[in-house]
């Protein structure tokens, strides 16, 4: 006997009977319609909320700061965050003073994503390491030396250990770029 491809099989999903609780914030969304997909009932109830960077009242802060005292170094740590920064600077009115002053000063690249991040704003990186690690970044700049330079940091949620109290008592005044920061939901 012949099987028929054309009849139509049950679309019962391995998670049909289950309801999943999404606590994500950040690609919610895509994760909920994700398990949807898979037959579950989705309840989205985020731990935190993401502060929108348009809204973000310390990074315009950060971001002034930066256009009218330039920076010596600025570490780009993260290809969203960097991308999130420049369009809040623009919708601000700031984009373009921003890229303007990241064309004058050593910007590094935390990664191949960060790279790219920084090129698509018709930048340049003066380097960035091939592990991909904030540690080499640390060691690069602790090597050169970084006593009296400003080193403006973009932060992404949790502070890097260590990474700026290691750039602070090599003598750097160093700025944080807040990126991404969370508040309750």
């Amino acid at each position: 006997m012949q099987r028929d491809h054309h009849q139509a099989t049950p679309t019962v999903g391995p998670l049909e009977g289950f309801t999943v609780g999404v606590t994500a914030a950040r690609r919610a969304d895509e994760l909920g319609a994700l398990l949807l997909r898979r037959g579950a009932a989705v309840l989205h109830a985020p731990a935190l909320r993401i502060v929108p960077l348009s809204d973000d009242s310390e990074l315009l802060t950060a971001t002034k700061q930066l256009i009218d005292h330039a920076p010596d170094v600025v570490i780009a740590t993260t290809a969203i965050g960097f991308r999130g920064w420049v369009e809040a600077a623009d919708g601000w009115g700031l984009g373009d003073a921003l890229l303007n002053r990241l064309r004058d000063i050593e910007l590094l690249a935390r990664g191949p994503k960060v790279k790219g991040a920084v090129r698509a704003a018709g930048l340049t990186e003066k380097w960035s390491p091939a592990s991909e690690s904030m540690a080499e970044v640390l060691d690069r700049l602790l090597e050169e030396g970084v006593d009296g330079r400003r080193i403006a940091v973009q932060l992404h949620g949790e502070p890097l250990p260590g990474f700026v109290e290691s750039l602070r008592a090599g003598g750097a005044e160093v700025v944080g770029v807040p990126v991404y920061r969370w508040m309750p939901p």
